[in-house]
């Protein structure tokens, strides 16, 4: 059933929808210029369209048109440039230097721009080897600005007949990766013997959850029709992501020492109903996404009322059976799940129009808090001119191993087709070492199976019209799967670029040998550019996001610290303080895995690093936990005994980011401090030894972060 549903969530998600649109937009202008005997003034067409697609990437409509705009613009311009730079080798291989470097700069102003920057670069490569005259030149760049026009058209035409798609898609996805995240939490339940790989897992599932919530925030608080024209679509999906949101942070929120629970109740059964039940309600939330990306209704609702009365009763039972038991941490746990349950009873409910309509008027809703500017100053560039900045030394280095991969092609020439070596590594080079490593990888596999499928096609079906239904059908894959899964991509782009070419009058064995040495050579001088011209090792970034991320925790602290102390906090305070927690945690795990495909030798403190990343990830879920029971009750004075423990979470965590970064300085929240109890009560009631215990639990957390950043601030420590 499983497989099922992913098959599914494939075909109505977003990247399938963007592989046919991408797909008619390059094809149509070969396919048409080749009926009317013109086939090359097609291709060039179809590679303005390419250019203008890369700007294409998921988001808001009007960041969409307005970086089509630019990269056609630039396509264009790049497309004239190099029409009268390929008449001499020296003028080419300087812009190739030039521009290999501009354009890869491009990447301090975000992903969709740094894709804009590699659109030009195709355009100049796939340029490079056409001589023209001068007005050939202006006819050329024409074409190249035809193209791009035309598929900046088909997109805004496909966006304005289905407005609302991108944003159901983006949601419906980010529903699936948080299912998947309460899937993982369920393990925790099954008296696993070991910890470390569920963390591994957890950890890494929260960078995809972080980016899809990105994504999703993205298309629906940037959107018009969402935020300010308000339909009873916009609103729908606006309260569904809202109440993800919240939903996320109670999945998160259910966090407790999981090797004492199972050690006091792992032979009594409850933690096995529990682990059932939490599966169960991933499984709903699974339905929901895939209604959202379909576009329809999620059918009938899950009923977990009768597990829930039975495990209420078991747990009632291990308090008759075993009086000093303390199965306290057990009822919170069935409060949490009752709170997941509302939740997505609430979301459900609204795919009906009144009842998203009256959350959404009910709802205290400050969108423009919760989405990023990016800034596209001209400072922010000049800014990172400079070998301290990881984007120059990239830039730095893709300008140098792109002038070099030329110039090797010009002096060993082999075969037609020698600027694929240029192309493998403008797409193979990225900024970390760890994925110029992976695509290596995958890009040689991917070769080599592809280059076997399209011979296979080739010799097996000799007819034409079947030759370009295979064509179409690894066009649309390749375009499909070109964000999810890159060995999958390349493998079905070689066969068809070999059936293209056999189009053209190539093809064969001879063109996939040549393609695969191509290849092999780009991938080679790309690896050996990573490891050996300006090195951007991730050991020495990784402290950054870890200052961030312990910040972040440090700041969400604070806001229970006010509640404990009796103080108001407001719901957009508290969620801004949320979310923060949550990009940044993701930011920090994501570098610790680039980290952990580095070499063993360039991989300082990694032992420290880990325990880190866990210990950030399960202080900020403890911290959720307590907060999520106070939030929405009155404001309360908690007694001195309580609020002890917070602020020596406060210090540790403090000296912990000042051991990374001394100039660093506590900005006291107007919150954070409270008067202490005068007369604090000599008996805690049940609720408050428990949060107790939990207070105490965040400050042992608190202080092994302490420890662990003052082994990392040790010199000469940590290496493995």
């Amino acid at each position: 059933m499983n497989k099922v549903r992913e098959l599914q969530s494939f075909f109505y998600g977003q990247n399938f929808a963007d592989g046919i649109r991408v797909t008619i937009g390059v094809l149509l202008p070969a396919l048409l210029f080749s009926y009317m005997g013109q086939l090359l003034t097609g291709i060039t067409v179809s590679l303005g369209a390419v250019g203008a697609s890369l700007a294409d990437s998921p988001g808001p409509v009007v960041h969409k048109r307005n970086g089509m705009l630019v990269a056609i613009l630039l396509c264009t311009v790049v497309a004239m440039v190099t029409g009268f730079a390929q008449r001499h080798v020296v003028t080419m291989g300087l812009e190739i230097g030039v521009f290999c470097f501009l354009f890869s700069m491009l990447l301090v102003y975000g992903m969709r721009a740094s894709l804009i920057g590699l659109g030009a670069l195709l355009v100049m490569i796939l340029s490079m080897h056409r001589p023209l005259t001068n007005v050939q030149v202006f006819q050329y760049a024409g074409l190249v600005l035809t193209g791009g026009v035309w598929y900046l058209l088909l997109s805004l035409l496909s966006h304005q007949m289905m407005p609302y798609r991108p944003a159901q898609q983006a949601l419906g996805e980010s529903v699936r990766e948080v299912a998947k995240y309460l899937r993982i939490k369920a393990s925790f339940y099954r008296s696993p013997t070991d910890m470390e790989p569920e963390y591994r897992r957890l950890v890494a599932q929260q960078v995809l959850v972080s980016e899809k919530q990105v994504a999703a925030r993205e298309v629906l608080f940037k959107s018009r029709q969402m935020v300010q024209e308000s339909t009873d679509t916009g609103r729908t999906l606006v309260m569904i992501f809202v109440d993800l949101v919240d939903l996320y942070e109670q999945i998160t929120s259910i966090h407790y020492d999981y090797a004492s629970i199972n050690e006091k109740f792992a032979g009594t059964g409850v933690l096995r109903d529990i682990s059932e039940i939490i599966e169960r309600l991933a499984d709903e939330l699974d339905r929901i996404g895939l209604a959202l990306q379909a576009n329809y209704q999620p059918g009938t609702p899950l009923n977990v009322l009768p597990q829930l009365e039975s495990l209420k009763q078991k747990i009632e039972a291990i308090d008759v059976q075993e009086p000093t038991a303390h199965t306290l941490v057990l009822k919170k746990i069935l409060v949490n799940i009752r709170g997941i349950v509302q939740r997505l009873t609430d979301i459900r409910s609204y795919f009906n129009t009144e009842a998203a309509q009256e959350a959404y008027q009910n709802r205290e809703l400050q969108f423009s808090l919760f989405v990023t500017r990016q800034n596209f100053s001209p400072r922010l560039l000049w800014s990172n001119m400079g070998l301290s900045s990881s984007v120059f030394r990239f830039s730095l280095r893709m300008a140098l191993v792109a002038v070099v991969a030329f110039a090797l092609t010009r002096l060993f020439p082999y075969g037609e087709h020698s600027y694929w070596v240029l192309l493998t590594v403008v797409f193979i080079l990225k900024p970390a070492f760890s994925l110029t490593k992976q695509r290596n990888v995958q890009r040689i596999i991917g070769t080599v199976l592809g280059g076997a499928i399209g011979l296979l096609i080739l010799y097996l079906f000799k007819n034409e019209t079947i030759q370009f239904v295979f064509m179409v059908l690894f066009m649309t894959g390749f375009y499909t799967v070109q964000r999810m899964n890159y060995v999958l991509s390349v493998t079905l782009m070689t066969p068809f670029m070999l059936i293209l070419f056999s189009f053209l009058g190539g093809g064969g064995l001879a063109i996939v040998e040549e393609r695969l040495v191509d290849t092999v050579a780009g991938c080679a001088i790309a690896f050996a550019a990573t490891y050996l011209i300006l090195p951007n090792w991730e050991s020495k970034q990784v402290g950054t996001f870890l200052q961030n991320a312990l910040k972040a925790n440090l700041n969400y602290l604070q806001v229970l610290a006010g509640l404990l102390a009796g103080n108001a906090v407001s719901n957009v305070q508290y969620k801004l303080a949320r979310k923060e927690v949550n990009v940044k945690s993701a930011d920090l795990s994501a570098a610790f895995q680039r980290m952990a495909a580095e070499p063993k030798s360039k991989q300082l403190h990694s032992r420290e690093i880990y325990q880190l990343v866990v210990l950030n990830h399960v202080l900020s879920s403890y911290i959720a936990t307590v907060i999520s029971g106070k939030i929405n009750a009155q404001p309360c004075l908690y007694p001195e005994a309580i609020q002890k423990n917070v602020r020596r979470s406060l210090h540790l965590l403090t000296e912990a980011i000042r051991h990374l970064d001394p100039a660093f300085q506590l900005h006291e929240a107007a919150h954070s401090s409270g008067e202490p109890s005068a007369d604090p009560p000599a008996t805690l009631s049940a609720d408050d030894r428990l949060l107790a215990e939990q207070l105490e639990f965040i400050r042992k957390v608190a202080a092994d972060i302490h420890k662990y950043t003052s082994a990392m601030a040790e010199p000469g420590e940590g290496k493995e």
